[in-house]
């Protein structure tokens, strides 16, 4: 069946009420038959609404997506759909209020991670994770299908500092495809690969010995970057080290677009890609200066604990700078080690940074980084020598001063969206460290940074009704980001 002939966002609402089959189905099996039970309703009636509509309107739908209609049916899809995601996810706990359910639904499909509810069974806690998960599956195919030809969600700097098709060009047989056809084409690409890692990685995560239920929600927190866990992170899993390793070969995933999207130039290895490049730099660097200067004064230590601190400092600088917010079990060993009394500013600098474009991490991303350092370099290069001859040829156009400077104008729009956000949270009641990490951990989506970032985990719960719209509305903005937004400003957009 042709999907592509079908309103896109009644397609999105079919494939929700899908979704909710697996909690019934797991309910069912665990004999949590009143959380089945709200699940299959809601499944079904979603389904059957979206099925009669979406023939009610097949001849008249539209065949053709403008460019504005793609960036509203992306916007629409983070806002509306955790409306129906929420009701079962209410039904279920009858302990919150609709506004919470909401917010954790926003929470999850933006692949944030943030929680109000620590105490839910494990079937809604798998729901959270299938939801991040759908979350991070639709961020993957909008980013291929919507964001590269418009240039925007970070390809505005991949396309200006080449010409290959996976730098986000959009060619004539793109333009002749339509946004429809290239939507389905890509989620035809990407949903093999997605799901393939996911089972490999639970797979994996099962013979260390974790449970199948914990180590399916892993998985899938993992491969979607959301940090979800039902038993309160990685540091209290049973697979133990063995567990970490597995998952931090998977969240390489989330330093490069080209470990997930089937994009890249014949030919190009992933070493020699910079977001890899800077990333690895990155998470290897942080933990070395962590350990360096307690190792420097005590050379006789013993070796295992400088490994342990080594590690613990290694797997939890990849995991907060894909934004996913697992910790290891050895990051305690870690922060004692570095003889600093506080730890907390590394993992909010690091989601800040965040990971590769056109992945399902969120912050600032690598390559913007990656611009704005190359951009810095040059300008003191000129600064010192100002009658040396400039890098020519294709190296020397890497990246380009337009590139550069649009990651600037994102970066002064990241900042000035954090501080606006930190205000408002202070208008309602938030304390200002507090505020500071709930903002970062909103736009950047890294939810666990709540829990680990200050000196005592930041409680959502305790929110009042005005911060948490106001995380709410940051969470769907760091996800859409803000260059995406200010383009539905353009008039172009607008006229018929």
């Amino acid at each position: 069946m042709n999907l592509s002939r079908y309103p896109l966002y009644l397609v999105l609402l079919f494939q929700t009420g899908l979704a909710m089959l697996v909690p019934a189905i797991h309910g069912l099996i665990f004999e949590s038959f009143a959380v089945a039970r709200s699940f299959f309703y809601a499944a079904l009636l979603l389904m059957l609404f979206s099925a009669f509509v979406g023939i009610a309107v097949k001849k008249q739908a539209k065949t053709a997506l403008s460019q504005r209609d793609q960036l509203l049916i992306l916007l629409a899809a983070f806002i509306g759909l955790p409306i129906f995601m929420a009701v079962p996810f209410q039904d279920s706990i009858q302990t919150i209020n609709f506004t919470d359910a909401y917010f954790e639904m926003v929470s999850s499909f933006t692949t944030t991670g943030m929680t109000l509810v620590d105490s839910a069974s494990l079937t809604l806690h798998l729901w959270r994770a299938e939801v991040a998960w759908l979350g991070g599956y639709f961020t993957l195919v909008a980013a291929a299908a919507i964001l590269a030809p418009l240039h925007l969600g970070g390809y505005e700097v991949i396309s200006a500092s080449d010409g290959s098709k996976g730098g986000g060009r959009l060619t004539q047989s793109d333009v002749r495809e339509g946004a429809n056809a290239r939507i389905g084409r890509w989620s035809q690409k990407i949903f093999p690969v997605y799901l393939g890692l996911t089972g490999l990685l639970w797979f994996g995560l099962t013979m260390s010995g974790e449970s199948v239920s914990v180590a399916l929600i892993h998985a899938m927190s993992v491969l979607s970057t959301s940090g979800v866990s039902p038993i309160g992170g990685i540091e209290n899993s049973v697979s133990g080290l063995w567990g970490e390793l597995l998952i931090f070969a998977f969240l390489i995933a989330g330093l490069s677009r080209m470990t997930l999207l089937p994009d890249h130039p014949q030919g190009q290895g992933l070493l020699k890609d910079r977001e890899i490049r800077l990333g690895l730099i990155i998470v290897i660097l942080v933990p070395v200066l962590i350990i360096t200067r307690h190792w420097i004064a005590s050379i006789d230590s013993e070796t295992n604990a400088t490994l342990a601190a080594f590690w613990g400092g290694l797997f939890t600088t990849i995991s907060f700078l894909t934004t996913t917010g697992f910790v290891s079990s050895e990051w305690g060993a870690a922060t004692d080690w570095s003889g600093q009394g506080s730890m907390q500013i590394i993992l909010v600098g690091l989601c800040i940074v965040g990971g590769g474009v056109a992945t399902t991490t969120g912050g600032v991303k690598l390559m913007r980084v990656y611009a704005l350092f190359g951009l810095g370099t040059k300008e003191m290069s000129r600064l010192l020598y100002p009658s040396a001859i400039g890098q020519t040829g294709t190296r020397g156009l890497r990246i380009s001063r337009d590139g550069a400077q649009i990651a600037w104008v994102f970066f002064m729009l990241y900042a000035l969206t954090l501080a606006a956000v930190m205000t408002a949270l202070g208008l309602s009641g938030v304390e200002f460290e507090d505020a500071t990490i709930l903002a970062v951990s909103a736009l950047s989506t890294t939810g666990p940074l709540a829990t680990y970032a200050g000196q005592e985990a930041i409680s959502i719960t305790s929110l009042g009704d005005g911060a948490k719209w106001v995380l709410l509305i940051t969470m769907v903005i760091g996800r859409v980001e803000a260059l995406a937004l200010i383009s539905l400003l353009n008039s172009e957009f607008w006229r018929n």
